[in-house]
Protein backbone atom coordinates (compact mmCIF):
# COMPACT_ATOMS: atom_id res chain seq x y z
CA UNK A 1 0.00 0.00 0.00
CA UNK A 2 1.20 3.35 -0.43
CA UNK A 3 0.26 6.68 -2.07
CA UNK A 4 1.63 8.89 -5.20
CA UNK A 5 2.16 12.53 -3.44
CA UNK A 6 3.39 15.31 -6.09
CA UNK A 7 3.62 19.07 -4.63
CA UNK A 8 4.83 21.61 -6.53
CA UNK A 9 6.19 19.05 -8.85
CA UNK A 10 6.17 20.21 -12.75
CA UNK A 11 4.47 16.66 -13.89
CA UNK A 12 3.25 13.70 -12.90
CA UNK A 13 2.62 10.70 -14.87
CA UNK A 14 1.02 7.39 -13.58
CA UNK A 15 1.11 4.80 -16.93
CA UNK A 16 -0.54 2.76 -18.68
CA UNK A 17 -1.27 -0.42 -16.50
CA UNK A 18 -0.23 0.76 -13.16
CA UNK A 19 -1.64 0.14 -10.10
CA UNK A 20 -1.05 2.32 -6.80
CA UNK A 21 -2.17 0.70 -3.35
CA UNK A 22 -3.45 4.51 -1.84
CA UNK A 23 -4.48 7.63 -3.16
CA UNK A 24 -2.62 9.85 -6.40
CA UNK A 25 -2.32 13.78 -4.48
CA UNK A 26 -1.06 16.25 -6.96
CA UNK A 27 -1.05 19.70 -5.42
CA UNK A 28 0.17 23.01 -6.30
CA UNK A 29 1.85 21.69 -9.62
CA UNK A 30 1.94 21.79 -13.06
CA UNK A 31 0.61 18.69 -15.00
CA UNK A 32 -0.61 15.40 -13.76
CA UNK A 33 -1.95 12.67 -15.60
CA UNK A 34 -3.36 9.27 -14.61
CA UNK A 35 -4.21 6.99 -17.08
CA UNK A 36 -5.22 3.16 -17.39
CA UNK A 37 -4.55 2.60 -14.08
CA UNK A 38 -5.80 1.26 -11.04
CA UNK A 39 -6.25 3.25 -7.94
CA UNK A 40 -7.06 1.93 -4.83
CA UNK A 41 -7.96 5.28 -3.12
CA UNK A 42 -8.74 8.53 -4.56
CA UNK A 43 -7.75 10.61 -7.25
CA UNK A 44 -7.16 14.52 -5.90
CA UNK A 45 -5.86 17.40 -8.41
CA UNK A 46 -5.63 20.72 -6.12
CA UNK A 47 -4.38 24.15 -7.46
CA UNK A 48 -2.92 22.85 -10.36
CA UNK A 49 -1.39 25.41 -13.07
CA UNK A 50 -1.28 23.25 -16.32
CA UNK A 51 -3.30 20.23 -17.62
CA UNK A 52 -4.75 17.66 -15.25
CA UNK A 53 -5.82 14.03 -16.98
CA UNK A 54 -7.90 11.03 -15.33
CA UNK A 55 -8.91 8.37 -18.56
CA UNK A 56 -9.93 4.85 -17.99
CA UNK A 57 -9.04 4.23 -14.84
CA UNK A 58 -10.51 1.79 -11.65
CA UNK A 59 -10.60 4.43 -8.98
CA UNK A 60 -11.36 2.85 -5.39
CA UNK A 61 -12.33 5.95 -3.90
CA UNK A 62 -13.55 9.23 -5.62
CA UNK A 63 -11.98 11.59 -8.04
CA UNK A 64 -11.50 15.40 -6.73
CA UNK A 65 -10.40 18.59 -8.73
CA UNK A 66 -10.40 21.90 -7.10
CA UNK A 67 -9.16 25.10 -7.81
CA UNK A 68 -6.99 24.01 -11.23
CA UNK A 69 -6.03 26.48 -13.18
CA UNK A 70 -4.78 24.77 -16.41
CA UNK A 71 -7.87 22.40 -17.54
CA UNK A 72 -9.18 19.14 -15.71
CA UNK A 73 -9.69 16.24 -18.23
CA UNK A 74 -11.74 13.66 -17.21
CA UNK A 75 -12.81 10.96 -19.05
CA UNK A 76 -13.92 7.30 -19.23
CA UNK A 77 -13.11 6.15 -15.61
CA UNK A 78 -15.42 3.71 -13.42
CA UNK A 79 -15.40 5.43 -9.88
CA UNK A 80 -16.27 3.71 -6.73
CA UNK A 81 -16.92 7.04 -4.75
CA UNK A 82 -17.67 10.66 -5.62
CA UNK A 83 -16.74 12.50 -8.97
CA UNK A 84 -16.40 16.54 -7.29
CA UNK A 85 -15.21 19.01 -9.44
CA UNK A 86 -15.04 22.90 -7.39
CA UNK A 87 -13.57 26.46 -8.45
CA UNK A 88 -11.58 24.81 -11.68
CA UNK A 89 -10.56 27.42 -14.37
CA UNK A 90 -11.74 26.91 -16.89
CA UNK A 91 -14.36 24.28 -16.43
CA UNK A 92 -13.34 20.75 -16.32
CA UNK A 93 -14.58 18.76 -20.15
CA UNK A 94 -15.48 14.96 -19.49
CA UNK A 95 -18.01 12.36 -19.91
CA UNK A 96 -18.38 8.19 -19.79
CA UNK A 97 -17.57 8.07 -16.26
CA UNK A 98 -19.20 5.13 -14.03
CA UNK A 99 -19.85 6.66 -10.19
CA UNK A 100 -20.79 5.08 -7.88
CA UNK A 101 -21.75 8.18 -5.70
CA UNK A 102 -22.25 11.46 -6.58
CA UNK A 103 -21.42 13.56 -9.43
CA UNK A 104 -21.28 16.92 -7.83
CA UNK A 105 -20.54 20.53 -8.65
CA UNK A 106 -18.63 21.16 -12.53
CA UNK A 107 -18.53 17.53 -13.06
CA UNK A 108 -22.11 16.79 -12.42
CA UNK A 109 -22.50 16.26 -16.24
CA UNK A 110 -19.83 13.36 -16.63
Amino acid sequence: MGNVQGENAQKVVVAEGSRVGGSVQVKQGEQAKVIDSRVIGDIQFDDNGSKNVARRNLVGGSVQAFQNDGGVAIFGNRIDGNLQCKENSPCPTGGGNIVGGNKEDQCRGF
